[in-house]
């Protein structure tokens, strides 16, 4: 017999056997594992396991904000200069950012509806004592003149991604202008997004271990009490981000797309289940942008609304949460908000959404919304402590929706491949499927 042959069969490596465990099974393990290990942490007082939590979570979100600067300039320069290859591109930029606007209103009027009718503020103990002013505020002054950086190495180092678009953006128009003559360039810039997001398939392997330490270290850092005393708010903004995410979404994919939303939900799962743990739409874009892909958009035009969509559009980021949060603060403030105010924070909503930079947190556009108001900017710091677990559900809406409009306008326009998207897989996106950029 031959020594082969003998030889005991090996048995297999434990990251083969993790390997064949669903992805959205080791998420939800490491939410589990999180919520338990947070809750002994704070139940039992042990230090040593507070700070491994928050070092394991931070170091995920610090992984995925590395790549966000390159990420962001590379793809929208190269999903700029794509849309040459695609038939009637202005129609459906301008189609894009129409239907953004259109589903920010309808998700900022859910948001104010839900704050009317549930008075957040009411009852919750806190005073206009418990807020603190943040460190930093937005204004449309800012806004508008931070546009344009006054450098080009600056927003790269301060990761403002508002100012890295704008870059990408007059580089994309230039290389358009140049021609042929760019074409060296724009092949560089394709193998360094190409590069970019395979280092970014690495680190969003380590979704499930990031989603232990930030959910264990949000229960051990604010316990349940805290979220006690903002239940109202809490649920309002998850109430309100469901509606968006399982109302209007579908009814829009059912009656404007004239598609199976289930099939959609399918399809997108693995990008929303990201954007939930990491709380990063930029971070979750390249998975966004495959998914997207898969559903029957066409690869160019994909390639175009999905990195513009994961720096504009905030459904609940920039729509459902600052109505919500304006309405709160004002009640804590004793503040009487009237119909002008109202009509306000959805012109906010529409137009200042960019502010939020598709990055964890969504405090630049509640300081901008607060600072139109007229508001004391003193009432962020009363959300501050309860923003991660509403954060989560927040950037779960603002990518559902950045899957969601491609899909729309790609069925309007009828170059939506029907039978790629009624046969969209769930599952993860693999690192063998790397994003194709459009040759």
């Amino acid at each position: 017999m031959s020594a082969s042959a003998s030889a005991p069969e090996a048995k297999p490596k434990l990251s083969s056997r993790l390997s064949k465990v669903p992805f959205w099974v080791q998420i939800v393990a490491g939410l589990v594992l999180g919520v338990v290990l947070g809750w002994v942490t704070r139940t039992h007082d042990i230090p040593w396991l507070y700070t491994t939590l928050d070092k394991v979570g931070h170091l995920f979100v610090q992984l995925l904000k590395l790549a966000v600067a390159p990420l962001v300039f590379f793809a929208i320069l190269v999903s700029i200069t794509n849309l040459r290859k695609v038939n009637n591109a202005a129609r459906l930029a301008s189609r894009t950012l129409l239907w953004f606007m259109i589903t920010s209103l309808i998700a900022v009027a859910i948001g104010l509806t839900i704050g009317l009718i549930t008075d957040p503020g009411a009852g919750t103990g806190l005073t206009p004592k418990d807020g603190k002013a943040p460190e930093h505020a937005g204004s449309w002054l800012d806004f508008l003149t931070g546009i344009v950086p006054t450098d080009v190495i600056t927003p790269f180092t301060e990761l403002n991604v508002l100012q890295i678009v704008f870059m990408a953006a007059v580089a994309g128009i230039a290389a358009l202008k140049l021609g042929d003559r760019a074409q060296p360039i724009l092949t560089l810039s394709e193998s360094v997004l190409e590069l970019l997001q395979k280092a970014l398939w690495w680190v969003i392997r380590l979704a499930p271990l990031g989603t232990v330490g930030l959910i264990g270290y949000a229960i051990a850092d604010y316990g349940w009490d805290l979220i006690g005393k903002y239940a109202t708010f809490t649920a309002d903004v998850y109430i309100g981000c469901a509606l968006v995410l399982f109302g209007v979404y579908p009814l829009l994919l059912a009656t404007v797309a004239k598609v199976n939303p289930l099939r959609f939900f399918k399809g997108a799962w693995p990008a929303i289940q990201l954007a939930f743990v990491s709380r990063s739409s930029v971070g979750t874009m390249s998975v966004t942008q495959k998914v997207t892909e898969r559903l029957g958009v066409p690869k160019e035009y994909a390639s175009f609304a999905v990195p513009f969509g994961a720096t504009t559009k905030m459904d609940g980021c920039a729509a459902i949460y600052p109505a919500l949060a304006a309405i709160f603060i004002a009640q804590i403030f004793g503040v009487q908000l009237g119909i002008g105010d109202y009509l306000l924070i959805a012109f906010v909503s529409v137009v200042g959404s960019a502010a939020t930079a598709g990055l964890t947190g969504a405090t630049v556009m509640l300081t901008l919304t607060l600072s139109t108001l007229g508001l004391p900017l003193e009432g962020v710091g009363l959300l501050l402590a309860i923003d991660p677990i509403l954060d989560m559900v927040r950037t779960a809406t603002n990518v559902a929706g950045q899957a969601l409009i491609p899909v729309l306008v790609s069925a309007r326009e009828k170059i939506l491949d029907v039978d790629a998207y009624d046969n969209a897989s769930s599952s993860p996106v693999e690192e063998r499927e790397p994003l194709a950029v459009a040759a």
